[in-house]
C-alpha cells in the first residue's frame, strides 16, 4: 500500500531526515567496525569475546568516531523537531529546500572532517552553517506561533 505525502515541504523534509538518520547509522556502524579493528572495547565482556580484557579500553580514533556520533545526535535530531515543525508552517518548498540540503551538507562535512581528521577549521565551520538553517527555521516557527500564544 502507497502512502502519500501531500505537504510537499514535509515530503522534501522526510527525505533529507531519513537521508541523516541513515548516515547517523552508518557512523553507528564505522564506529563498531574500528573497534574490531582497534581491538578497543567498551565493555568487559565484549572484550572477552574478542581476546581478552586487556582489549577493555579506550582508542583515540573510536573515540573520535564515538564523538561524531554523538555530535550527530546532539544536532540531527534537534533538526529533526524544527524540520518537522516547520513544515507544518507554510514555507516555501524552495526556501524549505534549501534548509534542509544546507543541513544535511553541513553535517556530512563536519561528519567527513571528524572521521578524517581534517584541519580545523573545517569541522566548526560546518557545524556553524548547519546551525543556520536551524536557527532560522526555529525563529520562523515562533513567529509563525507567537500570534496564538
Amino acid at each position: 500500500m502507497a502512502v502519500m505525502i501531500r505537504n510537499e515541504v514535509f515530503s522534501c523534509f522526510v527525505f533529507y531526515g531519513v537521508l541523516l538518520v541513515i548516515k547517523m547509522y552508518v557512523v553507528a556502524i564505522i564506529t563498531g567496525q574500528v573497534r574490531l579493528r582497534k581491538k578497543a572495547f567498551a565493555n568487559p565482556e565484549d572484550a572477552l569475546r574478542h581476546g581478552g580484557l586487556q582489549f577493555h579500553r579506550e582508542d583515540p580514533f573510536v573515540e573520535r568516531c564515538r564523538r561524531a556520533h554523538i555530535n550527530d545526535m546532539e544536532n540531527i535530531l534537534p533538526f529533526l523537531f524544527l524540520g518537522a515543525i516547520y513544515s507544518m508552517i507554510g514555507p516555501s518548498l524552495s526556501v524549505a529546500r534549501f534548509h534542509f540540503l544546507v543541513f544535511f551538507l553541513g553535517r556530512m562535512l563536519h561528519t567527513a572532517a571528524y572521521l578524517l581528521a581534517l584541519r580545523a577549521p573545517t569541522r566548526s565551520l560546518a557545524y556553524t552553517v548547519a546551525q543556520i538553517p536551524c536557527v532560522s527555521m526555529a525563529l520562523q516557527i515562533l513567529m509563525a506561533v507567537a500570534a496564538y500564544a
